[in-house]
């Protein structure tokens, strides 16, 4: 029998005073994270992990949303059982002006897929 959980489930994000533009960049450079932004940013509300549309298997999704969560771009969270994504826009917005946008943008441009 499963233990009863005790305490709610957390998900641990960086400080975006400890995040340099390097691991940001890093983090954006790869075309499936890309596209995971974009979605993000399109989305009228925070997105679960299996709702995005990605050319990738779920469990390789989850490392990207790993990369993204370590590197400041997304917060993740619990609710009930569904992890949910979310952008940290503000924040993105106060350490690294404009970047953001400029990535969304981009990807748009480039037919929102975020590849070239």
């Amino acid at each position: 029998m499963a233990r009863p959980r005790t305490a709610a489930r957390t998900v641990e994000h960086p400080d975006l005073s400890e995040v340099s533009l390097q691991q940001v960049l890093e983090a954006l450079v790869d075309p499936v994270r890309r596209m995971v932004v974009s979605q993000l940013a399109g989305a009228d509300e925070d997105k679960g992990c299996g709702t995005f549309d990605a050319p990738v298997s779920l469990s390789t999704l989850t490392h990207h949303f790993h990369v993204l969560r370590e590197a400041g771009v997304i917060r993740q969270y619990y609710r009930g059982t569904t992890k949910l994504n979310a952008l940290r826009t503000d924040e993105m917005e106060e350490r690294f002006p404009g970047l953001l946008s400029a990535v969304v943008a981009a990807s748009a441009a480039e037919g929102g897929t975020g590849t070239a």
